[in-house]
């Protein structure tokens, strides 16, 4: 007897169907019958849990947001503010090298929500920021630190991560990317100790 799948199992299915259907052929080729038989399964099933396409791109950038929120929660903010950042920015590109295919559908995504709905995309990236800002105040919670360098130190890390999702979605070459990752983390330690003194970041 075959197993009874799960409305939410499905919608899972779906979403990770999503993710590399729109890696693969963006948003406007990202058709709910591509993505239904990504996920193996029918057409009418998707359907059935999703009123709509938008609904499940809804989800997908949830699906988005949470993985970043899973690289903040791994940070321990009690190491003190220089290796807080070094983790936030480790863990992020991490995310990216984890799957090109996120990395693409990610990139993907935020351009077509600011093409198409404006301040949603900038929302995104604006949610993305403060949940980086929130784990740096509270890493710098014993140290005389400005409001305006938790800014500054938040934008670096976002540009640093940026630019290296960028060079990995374009190249692919995953052996490169990882020497990448530790040059990109090198940059991040010099601008720290050049703002904030020269005391040594943790390896």
């Amino acid at each position: 007897m075959a197993r009874r799948i799960s409305v939410a199992q499905r919608r899972s299915d779906f979403i990770n169907a999503a993710v590399e259907v729109i890696a693969t052929h963006g948003i406007d080729g990202a058709t709910t019958r591509r993505i239904a038989e990504q996920a193996q399964a029918n057409l009418a099933m998707l359907h059935y849990c999703y009123d709509s396409k938008e609904d499940l791109f809804a989800d997908v950038y949830a699906f988005v947001s949470g993985r970043f929120r899973e690289v903040v929660k791994g940070i321990d903010p009690h190491s003190g503010l220089r290796d807080t950042a070094r983790q936030l920015l480790r863990g992020v590109m991490e995310c990216y090298l984890a799957s090109a295919s996120f990395t693409a559908a990610t990139i993907e995504l935020i351009s077509w929500a600011r093409r198409q709905h404006g301040g949603r995309g900038i929302a995104v990236y604006d949610q993305a920021l403060e949940t980086v800002r929130a784990v740096l105040r509270e890493a710098a919670a014993d140290e005389p630190v400005e409001a305006g360098t938790i800014d500054q130190i938040a934008y670096v890390i976002a540009t640093l991560a940026d630019g290296f999702a960028v060079n990995w979605f374009t190249y692919g070459d995953r052996a490169a990317a990882t020497q990448h990752m530790d040059i990109t983390a090198s940059v991040l330690d010099s601008w720290l100790a050049a703002r904030l003194g020269s005391a040594p970041v943790a390896p």
